[in-house]
């Protein structure tokens, strides 16, 4: 069995006057904290405070980037352009960047967000566009996303280092992609359910699918969605369990 584990949320969602989640609280219990960069939720002086708070509580810092979709929240499919993808990827980053220094921590990684996220499973153009942006910005930056896909091939073609995640919230079909919001299983709310299946993802590599049948994992990283219902108490539930397994949590980079 792995003897650790980052435990990752994606935060930083609120927007203007509309507030998203309990980051304060959060940030108390994981290791990475995937922070929004403006283009799906996210403002500057949220991005900042978010950073401020990451810091405080010696969390490490990434950057959530995603397509330019604020009023989808970065959960429609979209073809952008590669070039265009690549750029817009770097105006996030630089961002995120600028503020985190602000507030006396750097970013150390990229997690792409929701659709794009998506996309770069099977679409090696899109992979190809983000990996690109991250290597354009900065090489020793981790990029994060799901094992086996079409980014992580992309990234060791480039020699970035790429940081396996599993979702302890989604429901995973047969062939290891997660089941579509919107439909029945794809959030998942049970606490109890979710945090035996974190340490059964972490110490035997597996995770039962919407279908029934046992598929493997490759884990670095375990996420825990920041705007779940109830995401607070999930997010300790699997912290506690993990700790009962004799699984400790931390950061990645």
């Amino acid at each position: 069995m792995p003897r650790s584990v980052d435990l990752n949320s994606d935060l930083g969602e609120s927007f203007g006057a509309w507030s998203m989640g309990d980051d304060a609280s959060l940030l108390r219990i994981v290791s990475s904290a995937n922070v929004a960069c403006g283009f799906h939720a996210g403002d500057a002086s949220t991005m900042l405070a978010t950073c401020r708070e990451a810091a405080a509580n010696g969390v490490t810092v990434g950057a959530h980037v995603s397509y330019r979709d604020l009023a989808g929240f970065g959960r429609r499919a979209m073809d952008v352009p590669a070039g265009e993808l690549r750029d817009e990827v770097l105006y996030q980053l630089s961002a995120l960047a600028g503020l985190a220094r602000v507030a006396g921590t750097a970013v150390r990684y990229v997690k792409p967000h929701g659709a794009l996220y998506n996309r770069i499973v099977a679409d090696e153009r899109q992979a190809r566009a983000v990996v690109d942006a991250v290597v354009a910005f900065d090489p020793r930056l981790a990029l994060l996303g799901l094992a086996g896909s079409a980014v992580e091939r992309a990234a060791e073609e480039a020699g970035l280092r790429f940081v396996r995640e599993a979702f302890v919230d989604r429901g995973y079909r047969a062939d290891g992609t997660l089941v579509p919001r919107g439909e029945p299983g794809a959030l998942l709310t049970d606490d109890s359910a979710i945090a035996g299946r974190a340490v059964r993802m972490v110490a035997e590599g597996v995770v039962t699918a919407a279908d029934g049948s046992d598929i493997a994992v490759a884990v670095d990283s375990l996420c825990v969605h920041g705007d779940t219902p109830g995401a607070v108490a999930m997010a300790a539930a699997v912290r506690e369990a993990l700790a009962a397994a004799g699984v400790e949590v931390g950061p990645f980079a």
